[in-house]
């Protein structure tokens, strides 16, 4: 063999030797979906903050309803079977990602109810 065709049959053999470990660290289609609606979410809470009056207390509702529905998919979400344990806690960290996500949303929503009360600091 020449040294260009080593060099490809190593690199084919790292590539097809890293997949498994680069597709088991991707979210699962539960987390993906939890994720886009938590984007979403954001972007909902990001409009009310610029928004005023009843525009902003609709967007809150909304938001606030969107946030419901993500901690029940959130509540649902299981690891997948016959994972292993690096896979597990794969999940596990994904998971907690996207819990502190939605509990940064969930005090920024708060801040902002109280900033409509005149209870926030300023």
């Amino acid at each position: 063999m020449n040294t260009f065709t080593k060099l490809t049959a190593i690199a084919v053999g790292a590539f097809l030797t890293a997949l498994p470990f680069s597709i088991a660290a991707a979210p699962d289609s539960a987390q993906q979906a939890i994720i886009q609606k938590a984007q979403q979410a954001k972007k909902e809470l990001a409009a009310a903050q610029a928004a005023s009056g009843v525009e902003r207390q609709t967007m809150m509702e909304t938001h606030m309803k969107m946030m419901s529905e993500t901690m029940a998919q959130m509540q649902k979400a299981k690891p997948g079977a016959g994972m292993t344990q690096d896979q597990m806690r794969e999940w596990i960290d994904e998971h907690m990602k996207l819990i502190s996500e939605l509990m940064g949303q969930m005090m920024d929503e708060h801040h902002l109810m109280m900033q409509g009360t005149g209870m926030a600091k300023k």
